[in-house]
């Protein structure tokens, strides 16, 4: 990726109520020569997604005696305005930052060019108990564990991006690139157990999509046997173990709930790129970690110091 430095941006905060709902981001700066200042649209991306998932929250659980709005009205909202308000206020803060910035050195640069300069990809979801909703621009997964145990991800693209070209806040008109997943809450314990977004750094890092949700089926077992305390600790370790496998930076946001308790704990880590020789971990009190990502799921203690990288046994799926 001949990345400087490390281009993930990522944010997690809220237990998942109506009071405090749970907002939880990724973001990829491209890191390219063609997106010299990617390192702050990641940054700006992650933020202005944080207020955007705030009024959404406050949206879907309005306080006193207000009457909250249908379903269906704030699903059309997080499928058109949510994208639409989001990319809009992220292009007005590049601007508003290349004006501030920029060299009187560097005239004749098209708005469009300016934008490219700080090209990020975005995953985001907000969970309240009436609604998980979810967003996804360009690479990364949003990984979704349901009560039953399934592991999925419902905002992988149709078709896989061709090397490293995919979509990004930079792309003219974005909003309408803008994947969205809706699922209506329909009782406390049909919540998702385990929501985590990642950067694609960490699912580059196995052969194939297989070995991805082995591992993400991995962090839910883990978690289940051993507490969000004893993964965290070793989180940080793993990511950078797929850092080196991908060759990119590798960030993970995750939050687990056992059973039905209304509360979620946040997590955050990521990991640089092997160029990027720092590793960047983030932790919240109350906050999940990960599974051993040598292979299938095990139930003994954690590795303490130095965890197997994720590799898949199984090898590509064609």
């Amino acid at each position: 990726m001949n990345k400087t430095r490390n281009q993930d941006y990522c944010e997690v905060q809220g237990r998942g109520t109506a009071e405090d709902p749970l907002i939880m981001a990724v973001a990829d700066g491209h890191g390219s020569a063609a997106h010299a200042r990617s390192h702050l649209g990641s940054r700006f991306a992650v933020d202005l997604f944080v207020e955007e998932a705030r009024r959404f929250g406050a949206l879907a659980q309005p306080r006193g005696d207000g009457r909250p709005p249908s379903l269906a009205w704030l699903m059309h909202y997080a499928e058109h305005a949510f994208p639409r308000q989001l990319v809009s206020a992220w292009r007005e803060k590049v601007l508003g930052n290349w004006a501030r910035t920029s060299s009187h050195e560097e005239p004749g640069l098209s708005e469009e060019h300016k934008v490219l300069l700080y090209g990020s990809t975005l995953v985001g979801a907000v969970l309240t108990p009436r609604v998980f909703a979810a967003w996804q621009l360009g690479d990364g997964e949003l990984t979704v564990v349901d009560d039953a145990g399934r592991v999925t991800v419902p905002l992988a693209p149709a078709e896989a991006d061709l090397g490293d070209e995919t979509e990004s806040l930079c792309t003219p008109e974005a909003w309408l690139r803008v994947r969205t997943h809706w699922a209506p809450v329909t009782a406390p314990w049909r919540a998702p157990r385990l929501v985590a977004v990642s950067t694609d750094g960490l699912s580059k890092s196995f052969a194939s999509d297989r070995g991805f949700l082995q591992f993400m089926a991995g962090l839910d077992d883990r978690l289940s046997a051993e507490g969000a305390d004893t993964v965290r600790a070793v989180l940080p370790q793993w990511l950078a173990r797929a850092s080196q496998h991908s060759g990119d930076d590798t960030t993970l946001v995750a939050a687990w709930h056992r059973g039905t308790p209304p509360a979620p704990e946040p997590a955050a880590a990521t990991a640089a790129a092997p160029e990027v020789p720092e590793t960047d971990a983030a932790t919240d009190p109350g906050a999940p970690p990960a599974p051993d990502p040598a292979g299938p799921p095990t139930t003994g203690p954690a590795p303490a110091a130095d965890p197997a990288p994720p590799t898949d046994p199984h090898g590509r799926d064609e």
